[in-house]
């Protein structure tokens, strides 16, 4: 029993690395969260403006298209579609951040309305919508 002194029955034969691996985890959660805030925070955004802010209240500039020929903007009936061009021209010119809403009957072709886009874009409008209406859950 003299040699039972040098034994050591009590010793760490191994590391438990399961909170070394659970602290990791943590924090790499922590960075990548992190990682994401800062990352947000630094992306261009075109913010809407407020009608209650500083800046003017935005100006829309409506074209409808109807199924027999007609056109409208803002509400009036113009000759035809080639009228578009200049008083798209000058409603740009009286507003710089003009848009153009198009709202077109679901029969009208796809060349009148490329071609209305087309005199917008020639009139320098560069924002540009196409109104709809909603649609119901049984139109499926």
């Amino acid at each position: 029993m003299a040699g039972g002194a040098l034994q050591d029955d009590d010793g760490i034969t191994g590391i438990n690395v399961t909170p070394l691996v659970d602290i990791t985890l943590v924090l790499l959660i922590i960075f990548m969260v992190t990682t994401k805030i800062v990352l947000n925070q630094t992306v261009p955004l075109d913010l809407p403006k407020a009608a209650t802010g500083t800046s003017e209240i935005q100006v829309v500039f409506s074209i409808v298209l109807a199924l027999d020929g007609r056109a409208l903007v803002d509400g009036k009936p113009i000759a035809n579609d080639d009228a578009i061009l200049g008083l798209a021209r000058d409603a740009q010119a009286q507003h710089a951040d003009l848009r153009a809403v198009i709202k077109a009957d679901t029969a009208v072709t796809h060349g009148r309305v490329i071609h209305v886009l087309d005199l917008l874009k020639q009139a320098h409008i560069a924002k540009i919508a196409f109104g709809v209406s909603p649609a119901t859950s049984s139109a499926h």
